[in-house]
């Protein structure tokens, strides 16, 4: 499980290298190999169900006030 480490570290610092150089697609790359990497692992795995809570939490946040519904509820109707 070392390796995938090592691995990761490999694609973080190749993702700098080529931020520094200024190549938008290798870096783009490098980071996208290193997510992938990470959530293999054992301590990445929750890691899409996490964001799928947060994307869900904020979605029902926003609905109602997007939705104007939320002046609705109060006496004399939307404002």
């Amino acid at each position: 499980m070392g390796s995938v480490g090592l691995l990761i570290l490999g694609a973080i610092l190749g993702a700098f290298i080529c931020a520094k150089t200024r190549s938008a697609a290798g870096a783009v790359a490098f980071s996208l190999v290193a997510l992938v990497l990470f959530i293999g692992t054992p301590v990445g795995q929750g890691l899409p169900s996490a964001i799928s809570a947060f994307v869900s939490a904020v979605d029902q946040a926003t609905t109602p006030a997007l939705a104007g519904t939320q002046g609705a509820d109060v006496e004399g109707g939307p404002r």
